[in-house]
């Protein structure tokens, strides 16, 4: 792995990690003078000469706010560091030493323009106690601005729990190193605001989970047809409109034909082909490149039939809504061919259910228990969305706008995938730009859009990877 900028470290990767580099010469002074002067430059802009206020914790956390504050002072920037307690590592000691401005007591009267949270930071694993609480709220509520040095402070690094009610809201959030997935995970990740990471010179790691990032796509070549492209076949059901919605998305992200099974072509557009024929005759076509089946299928033994003769094709298939509650092991015993689901929380216990899967965990360690179990790669879709294949791999999306919480968006994240899948995409990157194309197709509308809307956005989101 070269590009290390996005990758995701749970917090035993990342003291090995920091291990490493100071086994290879470095020191943990040195990275954490790296790592606080890296953080400074976006708290120096942030604060823009106003006083900031870095509370400072007794471990490295801590030593990174030494680091910080005088980084400002020396800058000519107005910088005080409340000690919430004394230093507990060397290297904490050290950068307090060098730190030249005010130090001031936990009961000191503060206020400013940016408060800096470096009380803990990734190792915490129990909650802040009162005192400690009590202090952030309260320089919290004294400032104007929050900014978060790594993780706000009562925060779980690896799985995204807040450890304590009442933590404040950040305006900026600075990973250092690495990304750690509560960066990703909710409840954690909605509380972070902007995210920038600075790095401390962390190699890859073998493993490690990805940010999902802007895919770089290319225009069909000047010799494409449509069949080249891929052809995508969607299977309709009781409900017919989210299998349309499904196709009107699957148009605009990439594959070159995209027809409907269904068995009418009421309110369907002119140009989103539509075959009434017998399904178990007409999905034979041996130019499918993938199939998308779920949305709108109903639960019932019509639906049952659908699905099961949409699995019996020998192409890539994706698996949603209503069929991710009829699926079953047995569904998915004869299959060569790879398969996608993309349960949203409830889908998601669901097929844990199905599994025989307890559903313990964190998010990503659910995604990828399942992703193993039924030899699916799982999109757990939502406000923190994770993707998992069964070779171990995990991508974890942006925070998503919250305008996505609508009905008809999962049908149109459905059709999106699919399309990526129906061009030729190995299935785990073909989940990984999907999802980054729903999201930026959210971004581009307007607010309190709608789901066809968003399906509509999809090719302009498009466009941004091309």
């Amino acid at each position: 792995m070269t590009d290390t900028s996005g990758q995701i470290l749970s917090a035993r990767q990342m003291r090995e990690a920091e291990a490493r580099l100071i086994a290879a010469g470095s020191s943990v002074e040195a990275l954490m003078d790296v790592a606080g002067r890296g953080a400074a430059e976006w708290v120096w802009r942030m604060a823009a000469h106003r006083r900031v206020t870095v509370l400072c914790g007794p471990g490295n956390n801590g030593g990174d706010g030494y680091v910080l504050a005088e980084a400002i002072r020396r800058r000519g920037g107005d910088a005080v560091v409340v000690a919430a307690a004394e230093p507990a590592t060397d290297a904490c000691r050290a950068a307090r030493a060098r730190f030249g401005g005010e130090i001031l007591g936990p009961d000191a009267p503060v206020s400013g323009e940016v408060l800096v949270d470096c009380l803990f930071g990734t190792g915490l694993t129990r909650p802040l106690s009162t005192g400690h609480a009590a202090l952030l709220a309260r320089l919290a509520r004294d400032h104007a601005r929050c900014v978060a040095i790594d993780l706000p402070s009562g925060m779980q690094s690896d799985s995204g729990m807040l450890l304590n009610e009442g933590l404040p809201a950040y305006d900026l959030t600075i990973a250092l190193g690495a990304w750690k997935f509560a960066h990703f995970l909710m409840p954690a990740s909605a509380r972070m605001g902007q995210l920038q990471l600075v790095r401390i010179g962390i190699d890859g790691v073998d493993g490690a989970a990805r940010a999902i990032a802007r895919p770089i796509l290319a225009a069909p070549g000047a010799d494409a047809h449509k069949y080249r492209r891929g052809l995508l076949a969607v299977v309709g059901g009781a409900m017919p409109g989210a299998a349309v919605l499904a196709g009107v998305a699957a148009q605009g992200a990439g594959a070159g034909y995209v027809k409907l099974f269904a068995e009418s072509k009421r309110n369907v557009p002119a140009d989103l082909v539509v075959d009434q024929g017998a399904l178990a005759e007409v999905l034979t076509d041996d130019r499918n490149t993938a199939v998308l089946v779920g949305p709108g299928l109903g639960r019932d033994a019509a639906a049952r039939e659908r699905l099961v003769v949409a699995l019996a094709e020998p192409v890539a298939a994706l698996v949603d809504a209503d069929a991710l509650v009829l699926l079953a092991p047995r569904h998915l015993a004869e299959r060569t061919a790879p398969t996608i689901a993309t349960p949203h929380e409830g889908e998601l216990v669901a097929l844990e259910r199905a599994f025989d899967l307890d559903g313990a965990g964190t998010r990503p360690e659910r995604a990828l228990a399942l992703a193993r179990a039924s030899g699916m790669v799982i999109v757990a879709k939502g406000p923190d969305t994770v993707v998992a294949a069964p070779d171990g791999a995990i991508a974890c999306a942006a925070r998503a706008r919250s305008w996505l919480s609508t009905a008809g968006t999962g049908d149109v994240l459905a059709g999106v995938i699919a399309s990526r899948l129906a061009t030729g995409t190995e299935p785990f990157a073909a989940a990984c730009e999907g999802v980054w194309l729903h999201g930026e197709a959210a971004r581009l509308c307007p607010p309190a859009f709608t789901a066809g809307q968003l399906a509509r956005a999809v090719p302009l989101a498009l466009a941004h990877c091309l």
